[in-house]
């Protein structure tokens, strides 16, 4: 018995070399969120991916175990979402995306659910009309509300177990009181899981005044609020996922570029969305209060050459083995604790520098 478990288990199935792709289908979209990088830009980039395009992307998603078909737009304005749904299920990958739920209703509910998709995430800005409303300009949460009990109907109409469904909650000053309240709301409308995330892509001075984690210092005032939320969610019997509030250098960010990439509208292939904004270049980031001007980054149009060629090429694995090299110095000093302290490097820092374009991100410091 114990000879064939073995057995079995050297002939799992290996890893896929991708835990998820991002691709983006449009730039497009119906609101006007006051923490988006489009306000207080005078261009954005109004790009929409073909169906003909999407379908050049099938040949490599057989090596991924998910698709997030999302970036800077809303992907429900995609006329062809539906059957780009369906062809990933036939490639392979779990398919999803989180959504403002704008103008989604019944017939196209139960067509996503038909052709497979397997998660859905709805981003809420507040548990009340007056914060959620004021913060997503364009969006009205009770109509938000409606939409995700019509697909949990829905999914009990059609005997279905999917998509799963979460709540995707950005923290901010304006609505951090509310978070205590989510689990509630979550039990009530059926859903499972909320995840609190930061703002990370900063690009004005009022989104930097929003911001509730800190670069230096602790940020008591908030994670108080954040327990709350936990123990409450506990007696709900919610998952809740949470993304940290103080500064914490990650060897390799939440994005992870070693298993994970974005593609644009357009085709570019960058390590993640955030590095590949439809704005013009270089665009504006705000880093822990001050500002920077940061050049697009794209290893190639995937459109226009193989992927392979482009997960090949120099700067691609260059740009990778920067964070390789992170993750193995960060082994080591993680194993050096077991001995005493371990020598800082002459320049002082523990881990060496990330990429360029990463040393201005606040995924790199852990939030």
């Amino acid at each position: 018995m114990l000879k064939k478990k073995f057995e079995t288990f050297l002939r799992r199935k290996k890893a896929k070399t991708f835990h998820a792709w991002q691709i983006e289908l449009t730039t497009d979209c119906p609101l006007r969120c006051r923490m988006c990088s489009r306000e207080g830009q005078t261009v954005w980039q109004h790009q929409r991916m073909p169906i003909e395009n999407f379908k050049k992307l099938l040949p490599y998603l057989a090596d991924v175990e998910a698709v997030v078909l999302e970036g800077w737009g809303e992907s429900l304005l995609h006329p062809d979402l539906t059957e780009i749904v369906r062809l990933v299920k036939r490639a392979g990958p779990r398919v999803g995306f989180v959504t403002s739920g704008f103008g989604l209703g019944r017939e196209r509910i139960r067509e996503l659910i038909e052709a497979g998709i397997d998660f859905m995430g709805f981003s809420l800005a507040g548990t009340t009309p007056a914060t959620h409303d004021a913060i997503r300009v364009h969006s009205h949460l009770p109509d938000m509300l409606d939409v995700i009990r019509l697909v949990s109907e829905e999914k009990i109409r059609l005997g279905s177990d999917r998509p799963q469904l979460h709540i995707v909650y950005l923290m901010l000053r304006e609505n951090i009181g509310e978070v205590p309240s989510l689990p509630a709301l979550a039990a009530e409308i059926g859903i499972e899981e909320v995840i609190l995330i930061n703002n990370c892509h900063i690009a004005t001075p009022w989104q930097e005044s929003q911001r509730v984690f800190t670069c230096d210092g602790n940020a008591e005032e908030f994670e108080n609020l954040i327990r709350q939320a936990q123990e409450n969610a506990r007696a709900k019997g919610i998952r809740l996922k949470r993304s940290a509030l103080c500064m914490a250098e990650a060897a390799v960010c939440s994005e992870n570029p070693l298993q994970n990439l974005y593609v644009s509208a357009e085709g570019e292939v960058a390590p993640c969305v955030y590095a590949h904004p439809p704005l013009s270049s270089p665009f504006r980031r705000i880093f822990c209060g001050r500002e920077y001007r940061i050049e697009k980054l794209s290893f190639g149009n995937i459109f226009r050459e193989p992927f392979p060629t482009i997960w090949a090429s120099g700067d691609y694995q260059d740009f990778r083995a920067r964070f390789l090299r992170r993750q193995q110095e960060h082994r080591e000093l993680f194993l050096s604790l077991l001995d005493g302290p371990k020598p800082k490097s002459p320049g002082g820092d523990l881990l060496s520098p990330p990429p360029e374009p990463c040393r201005t991100c606040h995924k790199i410091i852990g939030v």
